[in-house]
């Protein structure tokens, strides 16, 4: 079961806005096509640019190697509205396949036609300097795919008095930041402009190398509890909550040793109200499931689209990934022979997809009791700690890392799979390998 709480949110006018982008009430009811900022003059600088450029381009390519950890398998970044004072540097240093600019009097391209594309928008502090985050994001959400991707960084609304202090003896130059926005707020900001939030990583503590001092407090500190949130800046990712039109799956049953599950498996095969096909995928069985598996295949081929396969190589992992190569739909699922997850709940991960609520769906075996010896003490323990753990590294709540049914697309898992090329092979199970990059998503 799926619940959502929204909080209560106050909205205040304010009557005079010195700075910024000004938008009226009949902007926020209905959304113009077109996207533009009014620009804001900036007072000139008097601080040399070789004073500031040292520290500026650590703090970029800082930034940089943490957006590119995303970027780098995604078919573009766009940045968007970049201020004055931006030069490029960190779009120019962030790894990806095609970047561009997008300028105050330009147009947004329309990226609502890309399916198995995806887009970054990269968004540098702009929010930190705007009277009305909502109303960019609404314009904004118009002109975006469900793949596509916001990027953005913001400043630490608990440090914005380092900025003016900065600015006053002269280490940073340009406009002062205006707005300053808490997670909280973020949140709740993005999800009644139609955006969630799926990553926020708290970036550079300290803009300085200092013969790489620096660069180990930088990469120490997220995981001090308390003084985590001391970051001068955070790079928070956005999807824009857009529903999909149903698509085709196709469902892997990876099955060793499994003859007594897998007539069940197509009985209780539910009717997901689309194109489907299943592909049992069989290891080195010695009780005869490959028997059974062709045996099924011949008596439901009226009512199912049957694929069989077997392994030349081990494990789960190998399975899963030999049968997503024979796959043909749009939507992959993987089902357990053993069925401890039933198999009539994949209708509810097709309605979780289908309505927007992730575009990476993890099924659970914890909520409820289980028969019998179906996950002992101690793997419910180790389950349970490696959820907590992978919480932590990715910054997503997990709450069963090693359930095998999940549901994810094409277009992303051959992000996955590039993934794997750069990190290697590592995990024979294969949940590992498809959550950790699905965190980077």
């Amino acid at each position: 079961m799926v619940t959502r709480t929204m909080r209560r949110c106050a909205f205040k006018h304010r009557a005079s806005l010195k700075h910024g982008t000004k938008f009226g009430m009949a902007q926020l009811t209905q959304m113009q096509p077109e996207i533009a900022t009014e620009s804001v003059p900036k007072e000139p600088s008097h601080v040399p640019e070789e004073t500031t450029y040292g520290w500026r381009q650590y703090v970029n390519a800082f930034l940089a190697a943490e957006i590119s950890a995303l970027t780098r398998y995604y078919d573009r970044v766009i940045q968007w509205l970049p201020r004055e004072d931006d030069k490029g540097r960190l779009l120019a240093a962030v790894d990806a396949p095609r970047k561009e600019t997008v300028g105050k009097d330009e147009s947004f391209p329309d990226l609502t036609h890309e399916r198995d594309k995806r887009t970054a928008i990269l968004i540098n502090g702009t929010f930190n300097h705007d009277f009305d985050i909502q109303a960019l994001l609404m314009q904004l959400k118009t002109k975006l795919a469900r793949t596509s991707r916001l990027v953005v960084v913001l400043y630490n609304p608990y440090l914005r008095w380092a900025y003016y202090l900065t600015n006053r003896i002269g280490i940073r130059k340009g406009e002062l930041p205006s707005t300053f926005v808490t997670r909280v707020d973020l949140e709740n900001i993005a999800k009644v402009a139609g955006f969630e939030i799926v990553r926020q990583r708290l970036a550079v503590y300290c803009p300085w190398r200092m013969l790489g001092l620096g660069t180990a407090i930088n990469r120490v500190m997220p995981l001090v509890p308390l003084a985590r949130w001391l970051s001068l800046t955070s790079v928070v990712v956005m999807r824009p909550l857009v529903p999909s039109s149903l698509q085709g799956v196709s469902c892997v049953i990876p099955a060793r040793n499994e003859r007594g599950n897998i007539e069940n498996a197509l009985k209780r095969f539910p009717d997901l109200g689309r194109e489907a096909e299943i592909i049992f995928v069989e290891g080195h069985s010695t009780d005869g499931t490959w028997e059974e598996i062709l045996r099924v295949s011949t008596v439901y081929r009226d009512q199912f689209r049957v694929l069989t396969v077997q392994q030349t190589g081990k494990g789960k992992a190998d399975a899963v990934r030999l049968g997503f190569s024979h796959a043909r739909e749009d939507l992959l699922m993987i089902l357990d022979a053993d069925l401890t997850m039933p198999p009539e709940m994949l209708t509810r991960f097709a309605y979780a997809y289908d309505h927007g609520h992730g575009d990476f769906i993890n099924g659970s075996r914890l909520v409820y009791p289980m028969e019998g010896a179906a996950m002992r003490f101690l793997n419910r323990m180790g389950n349970i700690f490696f959820a907590k753990m992978l919480s932590v590294v990715l910054d997503v709540r997990l709450g069963d890392s090693l359930c095998g049914t999940k549901l994810l697309t094409r277009h992303d898992y051959e992000r996955m799979v590039a993934w794997r090329k750069d990190f290697g092979e590592f995990d024979p199970f294969g949940d590992f390998e498809l959550l950790f990059p699905a965190g980077n998503c």
